[in-house]
């Protein structure tokens, strides 16, 4: 009697479920899953619609935060001044609609463009002079921070237009109250998990993140790509300070001040490779959801917002030793 053999490809080929056990996004999507089920055992009021959609509300801003962030560390570079930057578009926003007699379309059009106009010069001095990403953001975080001081005048904007904070209001899904915001966040989430996959837009952006040589030698321009997300990151930010109006109802000069350090957190929890050219902006939105998740299961659990803090921070640990693994494996 002969042995069985089965095919070369099925004996060596990855299989479905190999690739699907390596996927960057499969152990967060485990890791929130886990999360949602040991909360709904531990806490009655977890897993209600209502606290659903209450976390989506909370995560909405700083996942819009990290889909700019996602872009730019799937090139292999940082945005450290991503909160300072949406702060300062919140206080344009904000004052020039309030105070300043713009109509309020105009003035969320120049929250955008401020916003892009910080993407675009640090584009430019990443790619040009060249600096380290992490030193040019972190150069025009306190350039942000300071004019948001400036030109808030150390002051909080309030009475703002109907139409700033609109995307604030909810409509019913259900017996569940769903802000028009929450809506913007994920579809702004697709779109780019559409841009990123189903482009060769977004094939050049993971080329350029694996290595910009290579890239540059296959005849994309990397240097107008390298530009154009920093630029396209920073509008998203104008995005994000939109919501942020829209959720408070009011422009605060003191907002955003540790939320670049939480969209970093979402992208890293989320699969997304601090080394560039590995992530997915789908795995950011699990990210975005595993922090909200945990603050909010915690909460209800009356754990003190320090241990929330220090639980982020050993998750975000965690991810990066599986990611270091994961790449020396790989070699």
């Amino acid at each position: 009697m002969t042995a069985t053999t089965l095919p070369y490809d099925q004996l060596k080929g990855p299989t479905t479920v190999r690739r699907l056990l390596t996927t960057p996004t499969t152990g967060p999507l485990v890791a929130l899953l886990l999360a949602c089920v040991f909360f709904s055992l531990t806490t009655e009021q977890f897993l209600t619609g209502g606290n659903f959609s209450l976390i989506v509300q909370q995560v909405m801003v700083v996942g819009t935060l990290a889909i700019g962030q996602t872009l730019i560390i799937l090139t292999a570079g940082i945005d450290l001044s991503c909160g300072a930057v949406m702060a300062f578009g919140s206080i344009v926003i904000a004052k020039t609609a309030a105070e300043g007699g713009l109509p309020p379309l105009v003035a969320i059009a120049l929250g955008l463009a401020v916003c892009a106009c910080f993407g675009l010069v640090n584009g430019l001095l990443v790619q040009l002079i060249p600096l380290p990403p992490f030193i040019v953001t972190l150069g025009m975080l306190n350039v942000a921070f300071a004019l948001t001081h400036i030109y808030s005048a150390e002051q909080t904007v309030t009475n703002l237009p109907g139409p700033l904070t609109a995307l604030g209001e909810t409509f019913p899904l259900g017996n569940t109250d769903i802000t028009y915001g929450s809506i913007v966040t994920i579809a702004l989430f697709l779109l780019f998990a559409y841009a990123l996959s189903s482009t060769s837009w977004g094939r050049h952006v993971y080329a350029l993140g694996n290595s910009p040589e290579a890239a540059r030698l296959n005849g994309i321009r990397t240097s107008r790509l390298t530009i154009g997300i920093y630029t396209l990151a920073g509008l998203v930010y104008g995005i994000a300070a939109l919501l942020l109006v829209s959720r408070t109802g009011v422009g605060d000069p003191q907002a955003g001040q540790t939320d670049n350090l939480d969209s970093i957190t979402a992208v890293v929890l989320g699969g997304t490779s601090l080394f560039g050219g590995r992530g997915a902006v789908l795995g950011t939105f699990i990210g975005v959801l595993i922090v909200g998740v945990f603050r909010n299961g915690l909460q209800l659990m009356g754990v003190a917002s320090i241990y929330q803090t220090l639980i982020t921070g050993v998750l975000v640990v965690l991810a990066v030793t599986v990611d270091q693994i994961s790449r020396r494996k790989a070699r």
